[in-house]
């Protein structure tokens, strides 16, 4: 029997997850499907809680539903619970349970393309406050690392702060030189730097060339930060990097296998980004 998945949202045609899931479907010979699921917000929760009824081992969550998601799951993992947002569930028995991925992304990329970069956990900038900053609190307070958050808003940084404890400060952009002169690991979760956004005006020369720099940003495929990382040599990680790596987990829950990123699949993903950009 065909196994299948898909990506929720509204709109979801843009989405890269079943031309990234559909290749390890492939290239693995597994019988199954990832589709996409457009459904408008009034019908998101019958669409959501039928999902095993219509044929479904679980799927992703994008714009606009992850609030509803986070609502409407059995079981929340410890990860979605902590970072506040459910981006793919699947279904233990009968018990839709609803996790989140980001975080996963984040550090397993940095484990498999800089292997030990967590041996001596120091301290990480966190540029941002929104959802995918909270996905790195996570992911590096994991890994034992303690946590500068630099954001414009400082409301928004401090309640993001008060929630995961003690190990995370909440500094203004004024701090930033200071702190990057002691940080392993500088991550950009704003927007800027996207293609269309101005760019983040960071400046790294107070950063330490051990430091790695990682933007979530995945298109363009090498923003100006990481350009200028790389130009200073820094090592690097970036935002196609997270998309990868966040969709091992989802994969291996719906399907029965857990997939490897591969040369071949990113280099899919990067002509489709060049052809669109």
């Amino acid at each position: 029997m065909t196994k299948r998945a898909c990506i929720m949202g509204h709109p979801v045609a843009h989405s890269r997850s079943p031309m990234l899931h559909g290749y390890w479907l492939r290239t693995l010979g597994i019988d199954g499907a990832y589709e996409f699921a457009d459904v408008p917000p009034e019908q998101f929760a019958e669409f959501f809680r039928g999902l095993k009824r219509n044929g479904f081992a679980g799927g992703n969550i994008t714009i606009p539903h992850k609030e509803a998601a986070f609502r409407l799951v059995d079981r929340r993992e410890r990860a979605a619970d902590a970072i506040g947002a459910v981006n793919t569930v699947w279904y233990e028995g009968d018990t839709l349970v609803g996790g989140n991925t980001d975080w996963y992304g984040i550090v397993a990329s940095l484990d498999d393309i800089h292997p030990g970069w967590d041996a001596a956990p120091g301290k990480v900038v966190v540029l941002g406050a929104g959802g995918s900053a909270r996905a790195s609190v996570f992911a590096f307070l994991e890994r034992k690392f303690s946590i500068a958050i630099v954001n414009r808003t400082r409301e928004r940084a401090e309640a993001l702060a008060a929630q995961f404890g003690p190990r995370v400060s909440v500094h203004g952009y004024d701090a930033l030189p200071g702190l990057l002169a002691d940080a392993d690991v500088l991550i950009n979760n704003t927007s800027l730097g996207m293609a269309g956004k101005p760019p983040l005006a960071v400046d790294l020369v107070r950063l330490k060339t051990s430091a790695i720099v990682y933007d979530v940003v995945y298109v363009p495929l090498e923003t100006p930060l990481l350009k200028a990382a790389k130009q200073a040599g820094h090592r690097t990680v970036d935002g196609l990097s997270m998309l990868l790596y966040q969709a091992v987990n989802g994969f291996s829950h719906w399907f029965g296998v857990t997939p490897k990123v591969t040369a071949e699949q990113r280099s899919i993903l990067e002509a489709d980004i060049r052809a669109k950009t």
